[in-house]
């Protein structure tokens, strides 16, 4: 029986392993602030050309800097601004949504008795009849009283906890960005200086921090297109249906759809108890739920699918895989990140010795 003989340096490999535990472990201690680094980096890869350009018509790169982010924050509280009203209107609804669904459940309570409840009635008659039999004392359980499923203001004090907390990172990125854009291509510059004192090496540094400016603007452009039609799909079938605060819902669903496979899920839910709050009949929530999953499909199928693989040419495989990883170590935030940093991988895998192997198993 032939066989194939694999040389394989143990200490090698075990040193391998720890440095990788030790590198994930240290990623999820430090994710405040790997997290808004990262994001900074991105999105200044993406908003560099707007600046180059700018640069180009002998406007000072600090000048040209601050007009781009000042457009883009205007343009983000302006958005806002405008659908402050169904943005307000959606959160006053909120405590009659729940207070609905809590009546919707204890009717369901009241009509029929769980399978959970028989059997706790079925284990205690067993305990009494064994307590009966054994002439041991039955145990006397203290009732631990009504206690409320879901608590509304705590549900509110954590949301505005965690609403600041977003804030201060999104404050955060912004700088990040700033800086990031004045720098130009400083901090290219540099690297390739430290790559080596070789011209090969050095050539070989220019190429990987091209291809993975080139790899983030392409990716970032496409998240940007699909979501805005995404958006606009969404905005204009809620509108047909007559669903309530239909902009605010599209523009919630552009944001969500920025999560690959769970975020159309997310939208569905929300916008489903939105429909059944307002029309109260399953079929607007399937309506609703049908149309959201339509859209996703289109633009998921057609649009997204065709641009990663002209992009980044990566296996789904490879692409779920890494998403169930990051999101498992960065949670949401993991969720928006990760395909960008795998794509990342892929690109420095192809231009480095020994490390084609990830390239291949992330490729197509």
């Amino acid at each position: 029986m032939a066989r194939i003989h694999i040389p394989v340096n143990a200490r090698g490999v075990a040193l391998t392993i720890l440095a990788s535990v030790t590198f994930v472990f240290a990623l999820s201690a430090a994710h405040k602030f790997f997290i808004p680094l990262i994001f900074g980096i991105f999105i200044a890869y993406t908003l560099n050309p707007l600046v180059a350009r700018l640069e180009r018509v002998r406007i000072p790169r600090v000048i040209g800097t601050l007009v781009v982010i000042t457009t883009i924050l205007t343009s983000a509280l302006w958005t806002a601004n405008n659908l402050r009203d169904e943005f307000n209107s959606i959160l006053i609804s909120l405590p009659a949504a729940t207070q609905k669904i809590s009546r919707s459940i204890k009717q369901l309570q009241r009509d029929q008795t769980s399978t959970i409840q028989q059997m706790q009635v079925a284990a205690n008659e067993i305990e009494k009849a064994t307590n009966q039999a054994t002439g041991a004392r039955p145990v006397v359980k203290s009732s631990s009283g009504d206690q409320s499923v879901f608590n509304l203001s705590q549900w509110l004090l954590s949301g505005s906890v965690g609403i600041v907390a977003f804030a201060s990172q999104a404050l955060i990125v912004v700088f990040l960005v700033f800086f990031f854009l004045l720098s130009g291509d400083m901090f290219k510059r540099k690297l390739v200086k430290i790559s080596g004192h070789s011209l090969s090496s050095r050539k070989i540094t220019v190429h990987i921090l091209d291809a993975i400016n080139t790899s983030i603007q392409n990716y970032m452009l496409m998240m940007l297109i699909t979501n805005v039609i995404f958006g606009l799909m969404m905005w204009i079938a809620l509108r047909w249906i007559g669903l309530e605060n239909a902009g605010a819902w599209a523009v919630a669903a552009g944001f969500l759809h920025i999560i690959p496979y769970f975020g159309p899920l997310l939208i569905v839910a929300a916008t489903g108890i939105s429909a059944f709050m307002q029309f109260g009949t399953f079929a607007s929530v399937l309506a609703v739920a049908g149309a959201t999953l339509g859209i996703a499909t289109i633009i998921g199928t057609f649009v997204t699918t065709w641009m990663t693989g002209r992009i980044a040419r990566m296996n789904t495989v490879a692409v779920f895989v890494s998403l169930l990883f990051w999101t498992w170590l960065w949670g949401v935030w993991g969720m928006l990140l990760g395909i960008p940093i795998i794509v990342i991988i892929k690109v420095i895998s192809e231009h480095i010795d020994g490390w084609q192997v990830i390239a291949e198993l992330l490729g197509e």
